[in-house]
């Protein structure tokens, strides 16, 4: 065989090797990396890269030495799912780096990091003043993550003692101006509903790039031609006004009517459904 065809081979096979090798690890080996699966995912690669090209090898003995490190990497992680001592030993501890707006700079220099290299890290989440920080800790994978103080949160519902009732989830029903059936159903609907959505837009099914619909039934699409403005949903909107009216005219036929049981009836029914109105508009407007 010559030596451009066995290198090609070779590579084509540890790419393969090296890609089932990874899925078998789990995606802890792309995402958040321990010091182990970091060394781990550098030696495979690396004894993956002379597999390839060091035709003098034999091929086995790269394939042998991958599937200790597998099975070594494999058994760590069983290990450290079973023992807290050894997920503190091989991964380490979160370490503070800020407490109360004050920078610990022990802790700082424990983990090689420079003020600057804090700021900038801090700076990406949306915090310019260390003082604004309740605390802030650099995590196993080398994140920081930062609390601010009660003072400088963002202000939410719950601050007001707002309830607010859970966001549905929203379903992807249309990608690539292909139907999706399943998500479809998951809301109730079906394709009839869809293609009356989309008449209303008017737009075509072809030119849908991305079609979705929200918890409360109201249908958003993304076109291919980005030049077709597409209207906003309006049926929150619609919902809204016709409460406001049905609301409007309780209270018209209470001041039209003289019996007074009937203005009473009224009168009541207005003041529910303006109760309805305020606990709904939050939803309904947004």
């Amino acid at each position: 065989m010559p030596i451009w065809l066995e290198v090609i081979v070779r590579t084509l096979c540890s790419a393969v090797i090296l890609f089932i090798l990874t899925r078998m690890l789990g995606k802890r080996q792309i995402s958040q990396l321990s010091f182990f699966e970091y060394i781990t995912g550098i030696t495979i690669g690396s004894i993956t890269a002379y597999l390839s090209v060091d035709v003098d090898t034999h091929w086995y003995l790269g394939i042998i030495s991958m599937g200790v490190w597998f099975l070594v990497s494999l058994g760590i992680e069983y290990l450290q799912i079973k023992s807290k001592l050894a997920r503190d030993w091989i991964d380490s501890k979160s370490t503070i780096l800020i407490k109360d707006g004050k920078i610990l700079e022990e802790n700082l220099k424990k983990e090689k990091l420079t003020n600057d290299e804090l700021l900038e890290q801090l700076r990406k989440k949306s915090i310019f003043q260390t003082a604004q920080v309740e605390f802030a800790l650099i995590e196993p994978d080398g994140e920081i993550n930062a609390l601010l103080k009660k003072e400088y949160q963002p202000l939410t519902p719950s601050h007001l003692g707002i309830k607010v009732s859970p966001e549905p989830e929203p379903q992807t029903v249309i990608i690539d101006g292909k139907i999706m059936d399943e998500p479809l159903a998951t809301n109730g609907l079906n394709r009839q509903w869809l293609h009356t959505e989309l008449e209303k837009l008017g737009v075509s099914l072809d030119n849908v790039n991305l079609g979705q619909v929200d918890g409360y039934g109201q249908f958003y699409v993304d076109l291919y031609d980005d030049k077709i403005q597409v209207p906003a949903p309006q049926e929150k909107a619609t919902l809204l006004a016709q409460l406001k009216k049905c609301e409007a005219d309780l209270e018209m036929f209470a001041l039209s009517t003289k019996e007074t049981s009937a203005k009473q009836m009224y009168g009541a029914c207005s003041e529910r459904l303006l109760k309805i109105i305020d606990e709904v508009k939050p939803v309904l407007s947004r």
